[in-house]
Order: C-alpha cells, then sequence, then structure tokens
C-alpha cells in the first residue's frame, strides 16, 4: 500500500501505519457506538427496547419521543432563555477573561505574581453556593436571567490557556505599538485581539458549551418556570414522565418506563445538536488554540 508524504510523492505504507490506523478505527467506533445507540433509542419503538436496550438498527423506528418534547410548550421556552444566556453570558466571560489574561501578561504589571496566584487558588477554594445567593439576594438579582448570568464570571482555566497563548506572541509588538504612542486598549484591540482568533475560537466553544449546559444556577436563583433554560426544562420534562409512570398500573408503567428512556436520549440529542452543528466552524481554530495555550513557550 501506498500513500503521499508531505512533499507530494508515493511512500509505502508500512506495518507501524496500519497499526494505527487499525488501533485509531477500533477507538473511533469506541466513541461513535454509544452515540449511535444514543440516537437509535431515541427512535425506536417501545418492543424493540423491551427486546435490547442495546439497538444498533431500529425494526420500528418513531419519531413519538421527539414529539412529544415538541409539543411540550416549555421547551421553546428552554431554547429561549439558554439562547440569551449564550448571547449575553458568552461575550461577558470572553471580554472578561481576555482583559484578566492580557493584564496578567504584561510583564512589569505591579501586583502581578500575587493576583495570579489568588486566581490560582479559586481553583480548588470557592466561597460555596450560600454566600453567592446571598450576595444575589442582597443585589435584587434573585429570580432574573441577570442572576445567573452574573454569577459565572471568569474560568480559572480558560484565563490561564489565553495568558499562556498572548505570552508567547512576539513582545516587539507591543513595544513597537508603545513607541507609536498605542495605550493598552488600543495594543488588546487592535494587535493581541487580531492575532488571538486560535485562543478566540477555542474560549468562546468552551464558554458557550458552558453556557449552554447551564442548570445549577438556575436551579437555585430561578423560581419561574418560564424561565428556566433548556437543560432544566429537558430534566422537567422527564421527571414528570417517569412520576406519570409510576402513577399507572404496572404494565403501563413498564410502557411508561420504556417510553421516558426514549425521551431522555430524545433530550440528550436535543442538548447536544446544536453545539455539534458549531463545532465543525470552530475545530480548526480550536486544536491549534488549545495546543499553544496550554504549553508555555
Amino acid at each position: 500500500m501506498k500513500n503521499l508524504n508531505r512533499t507530494g510523492k508515493l511512500k509505502k505504507v508500512d506495518g507501524v501505519d496500519i497499526f494505527c490506523i487499525v488501533i485509531l478505527g477500533i477507538f473511533s467506533l469506541i466513541i461513535l457506538i454509544p452515540f449511535i445507540n444514543v440516537v437509535m433509542i431515541s427512535i425506536t419503538s417501545q418492543k424493540d427496547y423491551l427486546n435490547s436496550t442495546f439497538i444498533v438498527i431500529p425494526r420500528s423506528p418513531t419519531l413519538q419521543s421527539f414529539k412529544r418534547l415538541f409539543e411540550d410548550g416549555r421547551l421553546w421556552s428552554g431554547y429561549r432563555t439558554t439562547l440569551t444566556l449564550v448571547a449575553v453570558g458568552m461575550p461577558m466571560n470572553v471580554f472578561l477573561t481576555y482583559c484578566m489574561a492580557y493584564g496578567l501578561s504584561r510583564k512589569g504589571y505591579p501586583g502581578k505574581k500575587l493576583i495570579f496566584t489568588l486566581v490560582l487558588i479559586t481553583m480548588i477554594f470557592q466561597g460555596g453556593i450560600v454566600p453567592l445567593y446571598l450576595v444575589m439576594r442582597s443585589l435584587n438579582l434573585t429570580n432574573t436571567l441577570w442572576s445567573v448570568i452574573l454569577a459565572y464570571g471568569v474560568n480559572t482555566f480558560y484565563m490561564i490557556l489565553v495568558k499562556n497563548y498572548i505570552e508567547s506572541l512576539p513582545e516587539s509588538l507591543i513595544e513597537s505599538a508603545h513607541l507609536d504612542g498605542a495605550g493598552e486598549w488600543t495594543i488588546l484591540f487592535r494587535i493581541i485581539l487580531p492575532l488571538s482568533k486560535p485562543i478566540l475560537a477555542t474560549i468562546v466553544l468552551f464558554y458557550s458549551v458552558d453556557r449552554w449546559n447551564e442548570w445549577y444556577n438556575s436551579m437555585i436563583f430561578l423560581r419561574k418556570q418560564e424561565m428556566f433554560p433548556l437543560q432544566l426544562v429537558l430534566r422537567n420534562i422527564v421527571i414528570n414522565s417517569e412520576m406519570a409512570g409510576n402513577i399507572t398500573s404496572s404494565s403501563a408503567a413498564t410502557q411508561g418506563s420504556q417510553f421516558t428512556m426514549g425521551l431522555k436520549m430524545a433530550a440528550v440529542i436535543m442538548t447536544m445538536l446544536p453545539i455539534m452543528c458549531v463545532y465543525p466552524f470552530l475545530q480548526k481554530h480550536f486544536v491549534k488554540g488549545i495546543m499553544v495555550g496550554a504549553v508555555k513557550e
């Protein structure tokens, strides 16, 4: 067997290449099979699921689980709330993270080591949910989306990635800008930011996923169901379906439990689908950003 190398010439495929292909193929199947099983369970009939919990190809496909999700009005309000959290919270997170990372990456910044140490401590020790709730209540933000948005500011790990990436850029660029009279904000937004597309795409994806999966702070601070985000709505739909199955007869409860499993898998797919649609567009920058930001040169 032959393939093309970097110079465009054919080279022989040796035993090591074949071994690597086989190993990667096996790992790919290990990753794909559970995902395929989730999709198949979400569209399988109750009878097929009773016969086997592991389904690759359903005999009688049905979309009843998805129909039940879409018929519930709470699903659309959940999407609206989650999209609001992503649209408002993610840019705020990226802005704060990038500004802090830029400040801590500058040489001669007063108190740089102390501030960076205090930030690192938050990765191990945190104030807890009770002090945070008391702060939100004192600001009259409970039962509003702002309590969920402001409860999550800067992720320390993401900030370290950005800081390492900025420090990997040539220092001569910043020195030249200073000689030309540029201020820190000008340097940040007109020099550093355009050169930071890989790490920017990385933290945008990270924060978007975090905001998309938001449910814990919403469960603590929100009381109105029409304000619940998607994750909390799907959780309530599944719990309500399970409770409805438990109060019926034994045979109906068995069918209801299988329907609940299909509902759970449908909820998983509805949660993953938007992120899976966005990730391919960020993958090129994501891989480069995570590698450069994780290793300080």
